[in-house]
């Protein structure tokens, strides 16, 4: 009987050999990391949870400045201006039907006999403007010049509406007729325009100030150098602060539609939900901006500083507040450097004036582009420890 000696190993190892062995590890390693990235992001909701100061600046500051604005500029429309007619004028008084209601929609007009005790009001800005009409059909406005834009479009009406009058008197139309119309929707509110600036702040200020204050928080401490001898790598870090960001600039942004449909009348038009990659790209952009801040800063202070040094001027220049169209032309070309011009731009283009993919395409490109950018430098920086 011959005797058989057994070839194959019994070591999983050295059955499948070295390659199986390596590929084991990796493996190993690849759950590691998922299981490390997931523990991180939820160390960093659950932290952001329990600090309600970091929650309120974050979610609830900014959701305070749209109600506050909202509020504010709610049920604004046309110009509307107090005049005092003082005494009959014919040029009123014989207006009738739709034509008076016209008047009626842009002047609110009280009737009073005493006119130096009148034109005192006036001054005193009580009314915007007294009228009179004498004898000889002359028609006198008084106004005060402390408001000029409301000042200009009380000449304009008056301007108009004799203009009217003359060529009634006449029995001649006019030679030429101004049809002006607004290209936007003619329901179209203020909140439409304070909803995508005030969005587009508060996704830069959660972003920038939620990455520095993090790296420069965890490093002093000490929470990145027993980081660093897990098995954990910079790149698990950084992807978890992201995961972070992302679902907090999601949230802000839901809030902040409810809150402006719900209650002030925001309109969205047909690709609003456009909005939802064009935040999601702006939060690594302006992210990218608090690691590279948060990189450099060796204390909370300093990170603070270095972010609020960004993101308040960005936050001016950017239209975020008030439009820059009146601006001078160098003050403008500064604001087309920052990210921020071009997410509100295009924020307002898909949620409020029918805009479309290629509306916010090239800025969802740009935006990744500079994030790219950034973050590279921030890698570059990057410390685990002060030194």
């Amino acid at each position: 009987m011959t005797a058989t000696t057994p070839t194959e190993p019994k070591d999983p190892a050295l059955r499948g050999g070295a390659a199986g062995a390596a590929g084991e590890r990796e493996r190993e390693r690849e759950r590691e990391r998922v299981s490390a990235f997931w523990s991180l992001s939820r160390a960093m909701l659950l932290g952001m949870k329990r600090d309600r100061t970091a929650t309120f600046f974050i979610l609830l500051f900014p959701l305070v400045f749209l109600v506050f604005f909202g509020s504010v500029t709610k049920g604004s429309g046309s110009p509307h201006a107090k005049v005092a007619q003082v005494g009959a004028v014919q040029l009123f008084d014989s207006m009738q039907g739709g034509e008076r209601a016209g008047l009626d929609q842009v002047l609110t007009i009280t009737r009073t006999d005493d006119e130096p005790a009148t034109l005192e009001k006036v001054r005193k800005g009580d009314f915007d403007a007294l009228i009179t009409q004498g004898p000889d059909g002359k028609v006198e406005l008084r106004y005060s010049a402390a408001d000029t834009v409301r000042a200009g479009a009380l000449r304009g009406i008056l301007d108009s509406v004799v203009q009217g009058a003359n060529q009634a008197a006449t029995g001649r139309p006019p030679a030429y007729v101004l049809d002006a119309q607004q290209v936007e929707d003619k329901s179209l509110k203020p909140i439409q325009f304070l909803t995508p600036g005030l969005l587009g702040w508060a996704v830069a200020t959660g972003a920038v100030f939620g990455a520095a204050l993090t790296l420069v928080n965890w490093r002093k401490t000490k929470v990145l150098r027993r980081l660093r001898l897990a098995p954990i790598s910079a790149g698990t870090v950084v992807s978890s602060r992201i995961v972070v960001s992302l679902l907090t600039a999601l949230l802000q942004s839901a809030v902040f539609l409810v809150v402006a449909t719900s209650f002030f009348g925001l309109r969205l038009t047909g690709d609003w939900w456009l909005v939802i990659p064009l935040v999601a790209c702006a939060t690594l952009a302006f992210m990218s901006i608090g690691l590279l801040a948060g990189s450099v800063a060796k204390t909370e202070e300093a990170a603070n500083g270095i972010s609020q040094v960004i993101v308040l001027p960005m936050s001016f220049l950017s239209g975020s507040f008030f439009p820059l169209d009146g601006a001078p032309g160098w003050l403008q070309t500064i604001s087309k450097i920052m990210p921020l011009h071009y997410l509100v731009d295009s924020a307002q283009s898909v949620l409020t004036r029918g805009g479309g993919v290629m509306d916010a395409l090239p800025t969802m490109g740009g935006l990744l582009l500079f994030a790219a950018v950034l973050t590279a430098i921030a890698w570059r920086l990057f410390k685990w420890e002060d030194a």
